[in-house]
């Protein structure tokens, strides 16, 4: 979950929220790795492959109607390069969820740095 979370620049536990969601849904198993006994394993269910199996083309039809129609192979190109290098800028970045957290002041006492 993490690798993951890492991966896609999105906060540990709205990534963790995310696959509870779906696992509610019957979309995707999480268990236990075998490797790490910290780490969650998430993955894909036949139901969730069916989902994706159904939802993607149509989402792949709007993308080009709605973005890529308008542009030339040339501007694809380049969209994809500065897309490319602000993922892997974000990448660099320790997550958010990796930075310490502030503690509430609570009467008479200095909020945590």
């Amino acid at each position: 979950m993490t690798e993951l979370a890492d991966g896609v620049v999105y906060s540990r536990s709205g990534l963790t929220y995310q696959a509870q969601t779906l696992e509610k849904r019957g979309l995707v198993t999480r268990t236990p790795s075998s490797d790490d006994e910290r780490s969650i394993t998430v993955t894909i269910t036949e139901e969730g492959r069916a989902v994706l199996t159904g939802v993607f083309p149509g989402h792949v039809a709007i993308l080009h109607d709605l973005l890529f129609a308008a542009l030339s192979r040339s501007d694809i190109e380049t969209l994809a390069d500065i897309l490319t290098r602000a993922r892997d800028h974000m990448r660099q970045a320790p997550p958010r969820s990796a930075e310490p957290r502030r503690r509430k002041k609570t009467a008479g006492t200095d909020q945590a740095r």
